[in-house]
């Protein structure tokens, strides 16, 4: 899995020249309201990251920003409010999408009728990450030191999750044991790079047919 960094930090226009968003904690009145406020606001800016995501998809990470806001229906001055620039929706993009992912590895293994069975859904969802993220290979280098961290990120989350998985898949006796997650995740990596520039490629196809080797022999 390459790298993943941001080029073109390009400012959004701060066209609502809105407030920091304090509250003054003297204000008793003004503290019980700042509950539901910040509880709408992690909403909203959750229904923005999947509207840029969604878009992303679709018209890369270079889309107009007026698209974003209208796919999740509000102005553009909420998206410019909350990130200031491009590279801040890019970046809070990609880490919302990978703790979606990050936290659905637990939930797959409470609700699948096998660690293994588990372990197969949660790959298919990370392909999904790995394919959405058109645009990003454009919009990343490998230069600027600042974002070393997302890299990092993205590893610290999604090695443990898989990890887990494989674990509990192989203790069941499912799987062969002697694979890494980071070297899974890798693979699969590699078997998603095809998906950017050629539409016939089905990445999902292949990585299933990788999973599907995993399994023991009955």
């Amino acid at each position: 899995m390459s790298r993943l960094k941001i080029r073109n930090v390009v400012p959004f226009s701060n066209l609502d020249g809105g407030g920091n968003g304090e509250v003054n904690d003297g204000d008793r009145g003004a503290g019980h309201a700042a509950r539901p406020r910040r509880a709408d606001a992690r909403r909203n800016k959750e229904t923005l990251l999947d509207a840029a995501a969604a878009i992303f998809v679709t018209s890369g990470v270079e889309a107009p920003v007026r698209d974003i806001a209208a796919k999740a229906g509000v102005g553009t001055a909420t998206i410019y409010r909350h990130f200031p620039t491009r590279a801040d929706l890019i970046i809070a993009v990609y880490r919302h999408q990978v703790e979606a992912c990050a936290e659905a590895g637990p939930a797959l293994l409470a609700t699948s009728v096998t660690p293994y069975a588990a372990l197969g859904r949660w790959i298919d969802l990370f392909v999904d990450f790995l394919v959405t993220k058109h645009g990003l290979a454009a919009a990343l280098r490998s230069d600027d030191a600042g974002f070393d961290a997302l890299h990092a990120y993205f590893l610290d989350r999604l090695v443990p999750v898989c990890t887990e998985l494989l674990d509990a898949a192989a203790g069941s006796g499912e799987i062969r044991s002697d694979l890494e997650a980071y070297e899974l995740m890798r693979g699969v990596g590699n078997l998603c790079i095809g998906a950017d520039s050629d539409p016939r490629y089905d990445a999902r196809r292949l990585v299933g047919i990788l999973i599907a080797g995993l399994r023991r022999p009955h």
